[in-house]
C-alpha cells in the first residue's frame, strides 16, 4: 500500500496543511509552497482516492482520517488547515470527528457545507438541486472521459482558465484517475451536510472564495462567515473557483496574513 505521509513537503515554521479539490492533487499547491515555505512548514498531500492516495477508499471520512494521521504522525500543533473545494470538506469532516485541539486556524476556499440545493437551502452548486445532480452524477458514471471537460470548465473564472495550469491541463488531470474512485469521492460529497459543523469551528477562520466562481454563490461565504465563532471573509477579485492557481501571489500573500496576524 501507497503511504498517504507521501506528501509535497517544504519549509520550517508554522504548519500549514493544503487540502485539494475533487480530481485533482496535492501537487496543485506547489506554487504555494514555493511562495511560504521561507515562513511556514508547508504540506499538501494527496487525499484518499487521488494521487499517492489513489489505493485508499475514496470517501470524506477516510479524508479526514488521513489528514488526522499525517497530523499524529508528525505530533503537529498550531496547525493552519487550508482546504479547497473538496479539501474544505475534509477539513470540516475532520473537526467534525477529531475536534480542533490540534489546529489553530481553518481557511476554506470556494465551498459549501451543504453542495446540493433544496427546500430553505440555495448556497450549494450553482443552480444544481437533486435532479440535476443525479443526472450529472449519472453522466460521470457512464462516461468519466467525456465528462472531464465540463468538469475542467468550472474551475476558473475564465473557461481557458490561468496560463500556468490551464483548462486543458485540468483535463488531463482530470481523466487520469480512476473513474471508480471519483465516483466514489463525488457520491460522499454530494450526500455531505456539515452545516452543523460550522458553529464547532471554535478557531479563527477564514472564509475564501472568488468573486468570479461559476460553482458556488459569493452569500455562501456571508453564510460560512456568519454561521462561525469567529470567521473573516476574503474574496480574491480575478478568481473563479481556484484562487490559488488564478491569483498566486495573492493566495500566498492572504495565507500569510491570516496566519500572522492570528498568530498566538
Amino acid at each position: 500500500m501507497t503511504s498517504p505521509l507521501i506528501v509535497n513537503e517544504a519549509g520550517e515554521g508554522p504548519t500549514l496543511i493544503f487540502l485539494h479539490g475533487w480530481t485533482m492533487d496535492g501537487g496543485l499547491f506547489a506554487g504555494q509552497l514555493q511562495r511560504l515555505s521561507d515562513r511556514f512548514h508547508c504540506l499538501a498531500p494527496d487525499l484518499p482516492g487521488h494521487g499517492h492516495a489513489r489505493d485508499r477508499a475514496a470517501n470524506l471520512d477516510n479524508a479526514a482520517a488521513l489528514v488526522d494521521e499525517i497530523i499524529a504522525a508528525r505530533d503537529l500543533r498550531d496547525v493552519t488547515l487550508i482546504g479547497w473545494s473538496m479539501g474544505a470538506a475534509a477539513a470540516w469532516r475532520y473537526i467534525s470527528l477529531f475536534g480542533t485541539g490540534r489546529l489553530s486556524r481553518l481557511m476554506t476556499v470556494d465551498m459549501s457545507p451543504k453542495i446540493v440545493n433544496g427546500p430553505g437551502w440555495d448556497l450549494g452548486l450553482i443552480g444544481q438541486y437533486a435532479d440535476s445532480i443525479a443526472t450529472g452524477t449519472a453522466r460521470f458514471r457512464a462516461d468519466w472521459t467525456g465528462s472531464a471537460p465540463a468538469i475542467a470548465a468550472g474551475m476558473f473564472a475564465t473557461r481557458e482558465g490561468p496560463a500556468a495550469f490551464d483548462a486543458r491541463r485540468a483535463e488531463a488531470k482530470i481523466r487520469d484517475n480512476d473513474p471508480h474512485a471519483m465516483n466514489s469521492m463525488w457520491a460522499s460529497l454530494v450526500g455531505m451536510d456539515e452545516r452543523a459543523t460550522i458553529p464547532l469551528v471554535d478557531i479563527p477562520y477564514l472564509v475564501s472564495y472568488g468573486t468570479k466562481s461559476r460553482v458556488y454563490p459569493a452569500s455562501c461565504a456571508d453564510w460560512l462567515t456568519e454561521a462561525a465563532p469567529v470567521a473573516y471573509k476574503h474574496g480574491f477579485a480575478n478568481s473563479g473557483h481556484s484562487p490559488h492557481l488564478e491569483e498566486p501571489d495573492a493566495f500566498a500573500a492572504a495565507v500569510a496574513g491570516f496566519v500572522l496576524e492570528t498568530g498566538t
